[in-house]
């Protein structure tokens, strides 16, 4: 008997989580361009991730991409969600780093009108433009383990 109802239980959750999949969530998806500077210098190999934030669980690594030797980014990605995605690109640089340990974290919050939905080719691209690192962004932070 306890095997019957342990086995209806599984069925039930990878019922419930198959129908959410399939009716549910829908693929949805954002792009974002730039330039990065250093004052005028171009900054290369500086990291990029695109996240998917959650408010209860882990936010969703969408993507995961570098400035090339001129500053200059291009990074995509996509999730399954059932509501609007809340994609962040997130910038770990040096910019007047001025020796202290880690590295700067900026956080850029996309707006909703650049996320494609039933897509995982973002039809829309957002174009930060050309920024330069040496500002502070509020709400700026540090992170070692990016």
């Amino acid at each position: 008997m306890f095997r019957i109802v342990s086995l209806l239980l599984v069925f039930s959750a990878w019922n419930a989580e198959c129908a959410q999949s399939l009716f549910l969530d829908e693929v949805q998806s954002v792009a974002v361009r730039g330039t990065l500077l250093c004052g005028k210098v171009p900054m290369a190999n500086v990291p990029l991730k695109l996240y998917d934030v959650d408010r209860l669980d882990p936010d969703d690594l969408m993507a995961t991409s570098f400035t090339d030797e001129n500053g200059d980014f291009f990074i995509a990605g996509h999730e399954m969600e059932m509501s609007n995605i809340d994609p962040v690109l997130k910038i770990y640089h040096k910019c007047n780093d001025e020796g202290l340990p880690c590295d700067r974290k900026w956080r850029i919050g996309i707006p909703d009108k650049y996320i494609t939905h039933n897509n995982r080719t973002p039809q829309t691209t957002m174009d930060l433009g050309v920024m330069n690192a040496e500002i502070e962004i509020d709400g700026e932070t540090r992170d070692c383990f990016h």
